[in-house]
């Protein structure tokens, strides 16, 4: 670059220029200002400026010394230069150049071009005083008042100018004003002085450089227009910056020429000016200091180069600057002229001997570094010519620092820079030291390597308290330092550091926290500087935890725990338990044991324990298990005894140890009063006194115990002797009692039979028992057995389902009956199953689950049918032991009807019905375009699972077919060779990979005719001969244009032939015409609307101009509104052809008023983002237009008085609706107006109506109830292809905006929020959050294809990371990239303009950084805004109404759904009237002269009330009116308790904070883990806000007051998940084993939490923000993918954890088979003893009992962990399908077919059928019966699942099984019962 400016000087010639005075009127003015350039040895360039006034030609004659040669050349009025191809540089040159006009000549303007000598000559003689640019003849001068520097001297000088908000505006005048009057002291010409100027505040800037003006008029110019910048005064940055940039080759500066640096500024400086102006000094620039008013003197005189008297100015004032101009310039000029001589040598050198040449006074050349390490590097060069005494090498930083240097000989030309920092870019610079000068810079920069690290970091020999780490060393390393660290949100104290020698590569880390994910750093140090770090995690062991817990001697208040040992270092044992729904964890150290008895428990309660190993470094993991104590004992074996006539003595067994009271209750049993009497718990027997003779009593007896809780009462039978009187003989005697059974009870009930059994009596008299029943109702004989007296029980069988019976057991004794005791007894019914759910749906089947009903069944029936296709109904079977089964061979996209019905030996149950529907294998929006002759084509959507297509065509003619198979990814198919004029059916069959095929999706479509010759007739239009040419500036255009044509009666035959013309006109200007450029529609209107032809009607240019010529008249009213609603909904329609992100532009042509509301509809279109022109003619309401057409309406509105001035606006109007086609960017509504952008929202499925089909997103309440957001999963990655969002590319400038949150299971790892990637899946542009570092970046590449970015850190930007919800705006200029969050601005960092992007790749949210593949790569956050505004401005102009906090009712457009109280608020329109009569249609009267405004009228009444509408749907909550500021609220109560989502994966472990949700439960399950979460469900009705404090009184509206003061600072938070509290019990496990949890947590805080599974990258994470407050009860949340098992921390021994395991399998089978009648029975007893005769032969027995299932077994082992379960993307959890009542909805909802997902997953790879090669272990179903009942549609609603996935019972609330418990007489307090 020196070498090249230093040649153009050398070529440069000397010029002097002559200029004559002004012409007289009437003379030719000459020619001014003469250049001369020499562009090669052979070539010069001559020019000059035309002259004032009119010429015609230019005539030039030169001529050259020596030789006389005179040339004479005619030059046109516009050339004004001349190019000398001849030219000889030794030789002088001479010009004239005169103007001609007509035979006048003006006078000539003479310069001279003098001869150029050699190279050498030429360097030596600009070092002559005499040897610069000669003067020129008539030197302009126009009588300037003031100083003229008159040296020949030249300089280059750089004023810097302050420009802070300290001098402001007006003052910033008189400055410009100085520097006009400095500027014109100079000569100022580009081989003179040169001057640059910078401005400078808080960062400089170069306003122009040295070499931008070559005239003083320009540079003065550029004064007068010199912007004032504002901001702080960084002078010393300022000053370096000039000499960076300002003194440079490159900026203008040159060798060889005094260089002058002036300062002018006001105050002082923020930073330090010392070494930025020591530097510019040493650098041979000479600095003058001008300090006005607040300047600091001591500053100025710090700055400014010797002497200070000459180089130092301050002024009191900006006024008087004026007075230091002739100063400051003369002392200037004098500079200029002895630094000129000094850089010459015209002054004595040393000992008075002149100094050598200046031609020797030249940079070294030809800079090479090399040698290049961490710390050092190579510098060579060339050496300069000349005696070079030495050379001066300058070295610092390029991002700053002091500059270093070293000097050496003039005979060296290398040197060996040391002891810089690595990885640190250097500028360097060399300079000759002449004797008595110094050279220009030689500059160049080299950039130091990274220090050496360490390599092969090896983790390993880990236990739980130590690790041992290894490394290869690292080259000239001087030690190392490795730092470790816990992976979990501690104390930053947590990390420990240990320092090595160099000697050193293997350390032992001690002292760590068992079961905790550690990352370790190794440095390698060199001196104090430390190398990249090497990092690697790694997991010590966990202590080893108690295992095999057992249970044993369970009764109602204890328990004996067993396990086995742990480990021979565990000090001891800790024992936890707690009530599973209880809340109160009770603990004990046991010590070093192995067995512990609970006692004090509570009776039929659940109980979950935890044994955990204590060690020295803490506690292990806990076992954990359940058990359920039992039920509190009855009293044993009681009994009477001392009969008497009037008492009885009974007696008992204590059933426990912990009975405090006995409840003793007596009744007589024919009727009378109870009596009781309470008996003291060590007491068993009690003596009943006051009873009757020969009375039979029934006693109770229960026991109660410490807990208040009561057994159940044992029954005894007693009566009382009768009183007997002999009077024959003076003795009374008493006969023999007869007692009646005791205890006599009813159990084991089945559906038909029940066990009966007593107490035995004791008594030798007894023969036998007679055992009677009967229905309760009366309805059956009474069945009588005989028992024997050794038996007590009988099973009663065969008895009807569901049916009471009456059961009575008489004791028979010799003497006669005894007492009878009576119970009754119930059958169960033939209950039917219960909650039938559906799940696993796919093309081919689905699965059917329902819950067993509580009676022993023998199987079930399943019976199903379709009901949306023809198809019979068939059935099977399956065992009792099942409860789901797998329906295979379905029909695609069908409706089944399913019934699940029980059988009972005694008969079926009632039908369990529901509906599912298999998954719709069809393809979607079929359709055939390119239909010709001979061929036509066929497109249609994607089907997701689709792996192959069959494709079909049929003449529906003469039979002809053709059938071809494409692959999973075609979407389009042509059929050739077919016949013309003929209908075709073509049907298309989506296959999948297993051969399953669906039903065929078919379309009709007709080929063409061959063309004949139109028969003719008289042409009702005019065609146009030609298709008309395209315009140029519609040449790029690509939209979707549609013309509403008005063809009411006003407008007539000959004026619609016009509107004809106009759009056959308008139209061919369009270029490509169909789906790759513009596509056109045309609508008619009059009283409704016609489409004349939809946008993808026509795909070439002459049918489309064809088909308008065809346009008929069409005639009546004029209703517009109408019109544009029909355009609306019927054109700009993805059937009619409509494009995404494409611009629609509808162009409205109308004659006269509208006769219905336009408003409504026009505002709507313009909401929507479409661009409507408006054209009106004759009686069209210009008012009218304005409404209807976008704005600005200069622009958008067009008005002609008739038809034949089409003309006069057709140009404009192509030209304006061919620019919005051909903008890159669409409009869209924004904030209540139109804006250029992208909703990207919509352009990725992210909206209400349409986030159901995108897999992995769920809609949640956003930052207000009425604004949805949208939940990213883990799994979701969604992504679009580039074409389809940004078809053109990205604008150059946009703004990015975002409104969104992270969530705790946000990773630390950065990932996009969004950015491009090109085919190959390379990054082109993003968003990147860095969750971990806390840093934001924005990345793209520039125009030269460089890839840049920018990374925005500091305290505003760490905001983003808290958890809250925030809105982010990214403005991407051609220069910067500015970054405002909460709409309020951050910081802005300088870019390079970028490059477009390609469109041939992805658009991708989400999209993990460090992603490697195409899966599991996404990261979750909340997504509510997401716009790219094609504006730099919308950040300022956006007021973040969606943010709470910052949102400004009066500044803000209403909330959705959300009711507004103000008077403007209109009710809905009332009715329409009738239609009027159609009127006479009148003559079309002239048009009039406009009519003055007139005056306003005055207003009107009040019109009367229209009748009141219906009632309106409820809207949400009103806003209250903004009050005054109020003081800080209380803190708001715990939201109820969300409802419970699944297991979510574990978070990394905090400080002991608020107690979280419980992980689930540890227990192994039969079931798999989870799956993935399946689509997420229609969002629930948003929860309420948070509980509300209590309502004050209210008080009096005030008048809307200023938004009060913020508040105080909240506590940072995350913001709390909405759920309900409808899973309390679900939870309850959970509940009880987190509480174990905060209760280990006394014991040790270290290991408060489990570790976090390693990730491969992470750094240490700050600690957490609190909480946030609760969320109200919301809706259900998603399923979660699953979380750790049991007791925080690591899995324990019992396999992989799920939900609780189903029970165990049921015990082998009874001994018959399903449904056979058992064996006969053994024979009945014989009957009792006779009394000295063979009794009579007893009954036969009935049969015996049949061999039903016999009881259920133990539950069996828990058999392994199965296989993880299968989850397919449609079907994730089950959905109920049974009858019942849903109670969140008032009304059935239809079964509903999804729609298609047209929002594919990015990178989804098809996961294999997992039941592909599926065989059902059930029988092959059969044909049911036509008369089957099974098949008769039962009286009962059915609800469809929609999309609902979760899995919910539709049933009322289930029936409890078991009998509930309850506290005898009811709550009744005891006499001395204590807890």
């Amino acid at each position: 670059m020196q070498f090249s400016v230093r040649l153009s000087l050398c070529l440069l010639g000397f010029v002097v220029v002559c200029l004559f005075p002004q012409p007289t009127r009437g003379q030719v003015s000459s020619p001014r200002r003469f250049r001369a350039k020499v562009l090669s040895p052979s070539k010069l360039h001559v020019s000059w400026k035309e002259p004032k006034g009119e010429f015609e030609s230019y005539k030039v004659i030169y001529t050259t010394r020596p030789g006389g040669k005179e040339t004479e050349v005619q030059i046109s009025k516009q050339e004004a230069k001349l190019i000398i191809e001849d030219f000889d540089p030794s030789k002088e040159y001479n010009f004239k150049i005169i103007a001609v006009r007509g035979g006048q000549q003006s006078k000539p303007l003479q310069a001279k071009h003098e001869a150029q000598r050699s190279a050498i000559e030429m360097v030596q003689s600009q070092r002559r005083p005499d040897g610069g640019v000669a003067e020129e003849n008539n030197e302009i001068s126009e009588a300037e008042e003031g100083f003229m520097c008159k040296t020949p001297a030249i300089a280059d000088i750089v004023i810097l100018v302050d420009g802070s908000w300290s001098i402001g505006r007006i003052n910033f005048r008189l400055v410009r004003t100085f520097l006009e009057n400095l500027v014109k002291a100079f000569s100022v010409e580009f081989d003179k002085t040169r001057i640059g100027l910078a401005q400078y505040s808080g960062d400089p800037r170069i306003e122009w450089h040295l070499n931008a003006y070559t005239t003083k008029e320009a540079v003065i110019d550029a004064v007068k227009n010199l912007p004032y910048k504002g901001g702080n005064t960084l002078t010393g940055l300022a000053l370096t910056f000039i000499l960076e940039n300002s003194f440079k080759p490159e900026s203008g500066s040159r060798p060889g020429v005094p260089k002058i640096g002036i300062l002018i500024t006001d105050g002082k400086s923020q930073d330090d000016v010392i070494p930025p102006a020591q530097s510019l000094r040493e650098a041979g620039i000479e600095l003058f200091a001008i300090g006005v008013k607040n300047a600091d003197e001591n500053e100025l005189k710090a700055i400014a180069s010797p002497p200070q008297e000459t180089h130092v100015y301050n002024v009191a004032d900006f006024g008087v600057m004026s007075d230091i101009v002739e100063g400051l310039t003369k002392t200037v000029c004098e500079r200029v002229d002895q630094l000129d001589k000094q850089i010459k040598g015209l002054n004595s050198g040393w000992g008075g001997e002149p100094a050598p040449p200046p031609a020797s006074v030249a940079p070294p050349r030809d800079l090479v570094i090399s040698d290049i390490t961490a710390r050092s590097f190579q510098v060579r060069w060339s050496h300069a010519p000349g005696q070079v005494e030495k050379y001066r090498v300058v070295y610092y930083p390029a991002s700053g620092g002091k500059p270093d240097e070293k000097v050496v000989q003039g005979t060296q030309n290398s040197v060996e820079l040391n002891y810089l920092n690595s990885l640190t870019e250097y500028q360097v610079a060399v300079f000759a030291i002449y004797r008595s000068s110094a050279s220009e810079a030689l500059r160049g920069s080299a950039t130091t390597l990274a220090l050496p690290m360490v390599n092969d970091l090896e983790l390993f020999d880990i236990t739980h308290s130590t690790m041992m780490v290894r490394w290869k060393t690292a080259a000239g390393a001087s030690g190392y330092m490795i730092l470790y660290a816990p992976l979990t949100e501690g104390d930053p104290a947590d990390e420990k550091e240990v320092k090595v020698a160099d000697s050193v590569n293997e350390v032992e880390l001690e002292g760590l926290t068992p079961a905790t994910e550690y990352t370790v750093t190794v440095y390698a140090m060199y001196g104090e500087e430390a190398s990249d770090p090497m990092t690697s995690q790694q997991t010590t062991l966990p202590l080893t935890p108690a295992r095999n817990l057992r249970f044993s001697e369970v009764d109602h208040s204890s328990a004996r725990l067993t396990w086995d040992s742990a480990s021979r270092k565990v000090n001891g044992y800790r024992v936890m338990y707690v009530k599973t729904n209880g809340v109160q964890t009770t603990e004990v150290d046991v010590g070093l044991v192995t067995t512990w008895l609970l006692k004090n428990l509570t009776s039929l309660t659940e109980y979950t324990v935890g044994v955990f190993a204590v060690y020295d470094e803490g506690q292990a993991e806990p076992v954990t298990d359940s058990f359920t104590t039992k039920t509190v004992p009855d009293p044993l074996d009681l009994k009477s005894s001392d009969v008497s006539t009037d008492s009885f003595r009974v007696s008992w067994q204590h059933p426990a140890s912990d009975v405090v009271l006995y409840r003793l209750t007596w009744t007589p049993t024919d009727g009378g009063d109870s009596e009781e009497s309470l008996v003291n718990g060590n007491i068993n027997t009690y003596l009943i006194k006051g009873l009757s003779p020969s009375s039979e009593y029934e006693v109770l007896l229960a026991a109660i115990y410490r807990n208040e809780v009561e057994s159940d009462e044992v029954i005894l039978i007693e009566t009382t002797v009768e009183r007997t009187t002999t009077i024959a003989t003076t003795t009374t005697t008493t006969a023999a009692p007869r007692y009646g059974v005791k205890n006599m009870r009813i159990d084991e009930e089945t559906t038909f039979s029940m066990r009966v059994s007593w107490q035995q009596v004791e008594s030798r008299n007894i023969r036998h028992y007679r055992l009677s029943y009967i229905s309760a109702k009366g309805d059956r004989a009474e069945e009588t057995r005989t028992v024997p007296t050794g038996q007590t029980s009988l099973v009663l069988q065969p008895l009807l389902s569901d049916t009471e019976y009456k059961v009575a057991v008489t004791p028979v004794y010799l003497e006669g009956d005894g007492p009878t005791a009576a119970r009754m007894g119930r059958t169960l019914p033939l209950s039917a199953p219960r909650n039938l759910r559906v799940s696993e749906e796919w093309y081919n089947r689905f699965r059917i689950s329902w819950d067993a009903p509580p009676s022993p069944t023998m199987g079930y029936r399943v019976v199903y049918h379709p009901l949306s296709a023809p198809g019979s109904a068939l059935e099977t079977f399956v065992g009792e032991d099942v409860n789901t089964m797998l329906i295979v061979n379905l029909l695609s996209g069908t409706e089944y009807s399913v019934k699940v019905i029980a059988s009972y030996t005694t008969g079926s149950s009632e039908a369990l019905s529901g509906r599912a529907k298999t998954l719709y294998l069809g393809v979607t929006n079929l359709s055939s375009y390119q239909v010709k002759m001979t061929s036509l084509c066929v497109q249609w959507q994607l089907h997701r699972h689709a792996s192959a297509y069959r494709v079909h065509i049929e003449s529906l003619l003469n039979g002809q077919k053709q059938e071809t198979k494409l692959s999973g990814g075609a979407n389009r198919h042509c059929f050739n060779n077919l016949k013309p004029n003929t209908q075709y059916k073509i049907s298309v069959y989506a296959q999948l990979q297993d051969g399953t095929e669906g039903p065929a999706i078919t379309a009709n479509e007709k080929t063409l005719p061959v063309p004949t010759p139109a028969p003719t007739k008289p042409p009702t239009t005019t065609p146009l001969p030609t298709i008309p040419a395209a315009k140029e500036v519609c040449k790029a255009a690509k939209a979707d244009l549609v013309f509403l044509v008005d063809g009411s009666w006003s407008i007539g035959d000959d004026n619609f032939l016009k509107i004809i013309r106009f759009l056959y006109s308008t139209t061919g200007a369009l270029d490509r015409i169909g789906p790759d450029g513009t596509q056109v529609a045309i609508a008619q209107f009059s009283d409704d609307a016609r489409t004349e032809f939809k946008l993808n009607s026509y795909s070439d240019k002459q049918r489309l101009l064809d088909a308008i010529n065809k346009i008929s008249y069409k005639g009546g009213n004029t209703k517009t509104g109408r019109a544009i609603q029909h355009v609306k909904e019927n054109i700009f329609t993805a059937e009619g052809g409509m494009r995404r992100g494409i611009p629609n532009v509808l162009v409205v042509l109308t004659d006269g008023r509208s006769q219905d509301d336009v408003n409504k509809v026009s505002k709507e279109m313009q909401m929507a983002g479409y661009i409507v022109f408006a054209i009106g003619f004759a009686d069209a309401d210009y008012g009218e237009l304005v409404s209807i057409a976008s704005k600005p309406s200069d622009r958008h509105v067009f008005f002609v008085d008739d038809l034949d001035a089409f003309k006069k606006i057709e140009e404009k109007l192509v030209t304006f609706v061919c620019e919005a086609a051909t903008a890159t960017c669409p409009s869209v509504p924004m904030s209540g107006s139109t804006t250029p952008g992208f909703r990207m929202m919509e352009l990725f499925g992210l909206v209400e109506n349409r986030y159901s089909s995108v897999s992995g997103v769920s809609m949640v309440p956003g930052t207000f109830n009425t604004f949805p957001s949208f939940h990213l999963h883990s799994d979701a990655l969604l992504a679009q292809p580039t074409r389809y969002i940004h078809p053109e590319g990205l604008p150059s400038d946009y703004t990015i905006t975002l409104l969104f949150r992270l969530l705790p299971n946000t990773p630390e790892e950065p990932f996009a929020i969004w950015e491009i990637l090109n085919k190959n899946n390379e990054p082109l542009v993003g968003v990147i959050l860095d969750n971990g570092g806390k840093t934001l970046t924005f990345f793209n590449s520039d125009y030269r294809g460089d890839f840049q970015t920018v990374t925005f850190e500091g305290p505003e930007i760490k905001k983003l990371f808290y958890g809250s919800f925030h809105k982010l705006h990214i403005a991407i200029s051609k220069t910067s990239a500015r970054v405002v969050i909460d709409c309020k601005a951050v910081t802005e960092k300088t870019i390079n303009a970028a490059g477009n992007i390609t469109t041939d790749g992805l658009e991708v949210l989400g999209r993990m950084v460090r992603s490697r593949g195409n899966r599991d790569n996404s990261a979750p956050f909340q997504l509510q805004i997401f716009d790219i505004v094609c504006s730099t401005s919308w950040a300022n102009r956006d007021k973040c109404c969606e943010l709470p906090g910052l949102r400004k009712e009066a500044d803000c457009p209403a909330l959705p759904k959300a009711c507004t109280c103000t008077q403007d608020s209109k009710g809905p329109p009332g009715p329409a009237g009738p239609p009027g009569g159609p009127g006479i249609r009148g003559a079309r009267g002239d048009r009039g002269e406009p009519g003055p405004v007139g005056l306003t009228g005055p207003v009107g009444d009040v019109g009367l009330p229209g009748p009141q509408g219906p009632q309106g749907r409820q809207g949400p909550s009103g806003r209250s009116i903004i009050g005054p500021p109020g003081a800080a609220g209380e803190r708001g109560q715990k939201g109820e308790a969300g409802q419970q989502g699944a297991q979510g994966i574990p978070g990394r472990g905090g400080g002991p904070g608020r107690e979280g949700p419980a992980g689930t439960r540890g227990l192994p399950g039969k079931d798999g883990p989870p799956g993935r979460p399946g689509p997420s469900g229609i969002i629930g009705n948003p929860g309420a806000p948070g509980a509300p404090g209590s309502t004050g009184p209210p008080g009096k509206q005030g008048e809307l007051g200023p938004p009060g003061p913020p508040g105080s600072k909240g506590e940072k938070g995350e913001r709390g998940d909405l759920q309900s509290a409808a899973s309390v019990q679900a939870i309850a496990r959970q509940v009880c084993e987190q509480l174990i949890q905060s209760h280990m947590a006394r014991y040790n805080s270290i290991l408060n939490q489990a570790p976090s599974p390693p990730v491969s990258i992470r750094t240490v994470p700050g600690p957490p923000g609190e909480p946030g407050r609760s969320g109200s009860p919301g809706p259900q949340g998603e399923q979660g993918p699953p979380g750790r098992p049991g007791f925080p921390g690591q899995n324990g021994q019992n396999g992989q954890p799920g939900e609780r395991g189903q029970l165990g399998e049921k015990g082998e089978k009874g001994s018959a088979g399903v449904g056979v009648q058992g064996p006969r029975g053994p024979p009945g007893s014989p009957g009792a003893q006779g009394q000295g005769r063979p009794g009579s032969q007893g009954p036969s027995g009935r049969p015996g009992n049949p061999g039903v299932s016999g009881r259920p077994g133990v539950p069996g082992p828990v058999g392994p962990a199965g296989p993880p379960g299968y989850c397919d993307q449609n079907s994730c959890v089950g959905y109920n399908v049974g009858e019942g009542e849903d109670v969140t909805d008032g009304g059935a909802i239809p079964a509903v077919q999804l729609p298609p997902n047209i929002f594919q997953n990015y990178g989804e790879v098809e996961e294999d059928d997992p039941y592909r090669y599926y065989q059902p272990n059930y029988p092959a179903p059969r044909p049911v019966e036509p008369d089957d009942p099974a098949l008769a549609l039962g009286n009962i609603e059915l609800r469809s699942p929609g999309v609902h996935r979760s899995s919910r019972s539709l049933d009322g609330e289930e029936e409890k099984l078991g009998q509930k418990r309850r506290l005898k007489r009811g709550a009744k307090k005891l006499p001395g019962l204590t807890n």
